[in-house]
């Protein structure tokens, strides 16, 4: 399986497709290990990385996961059938927002259009778990958060940052949830139900 990790890992560097940092993949599998977590959904497939890595810390865990790219959907297939994982992730080509997805889940993991972060959160919290958490990915956005606006030359960019801000100020300012902020990878944000 290490072939395959590091394969889909050299695929994604020369392919410019984003997936998780290694310290926050390694984070996020040790979250799953020490919380028992055996029901995952994830927000953005990708090419299917993260689902793989999930799925592996405990041959019980099932991840269902949602990819709306074609190109990447095809090639998180054909990695997940590589990894022999097909009888635990189900992958759902479509749009996250526009698919209704059944069930509670343990963990929800939200890592696709950081746009859409405030969005893909009031659809899916009512499927998480009573004692369950939601993590979100790019908290920081390759530091970019950090920055003034000015600093930030495309517009389009300096929107996207502002929509990553407002969700930062979404999960402080939520008093349902408590969210705790890790400064790993490309910053983690881990919300749990009070």
């Amino acid at each position: 399986m290490t072939d395959l990790i590091n394969e889909m890992e050299e695929y994604a560097s020369t392919n410019n497709i984003p997936i998780m940092q290694r310290d926050g993949i390694d984070f996020l599998e040790e979250y799953i290990r020490k919380n028992n977590i055996k029901n995952i959904l994830e927000i953005g497939s990708a090419i299917g990385y993260s689902s793989i890595r999930m799925a592996l810390v405990d041959e019980d865990i099932k991840v269902t996961t949602i990819e709306r790219d074609e190109n990447r959907y095809r090639e998180a297939v054909n990695n997940i059938e590589k990894s022999k994982l097909n009888d635990r992730i189900n992958i759902i080509f479509g749009d996250a927002l526009e698919e209704d997805i059944n069930g509670k889940f343990d963990l929800i993991f939200i890592d696709a259009a950081k746009a859409q972060n405030i969005k893909f959160f009031e659809k899916y919290k009512n499927n998480l778990e009573k004692n369950g958490t939601i993590i979100t990915d790019n908290m920081y956005f390759h530091g970019l958060v950090f920055k003034d606006n000015s600093e930030i030359n495309s517009r389009d960019l300096r929107q996207l940052i502002r929509k990553i801000k407002n969700y930062h100020e979404f999960l402080k300012d939520n008093k349902e949830y408590t969210t705790t902020f890790i400064d790993l990878g490309d910053g983690i944000a881990i919300t749990k139900k009070n």
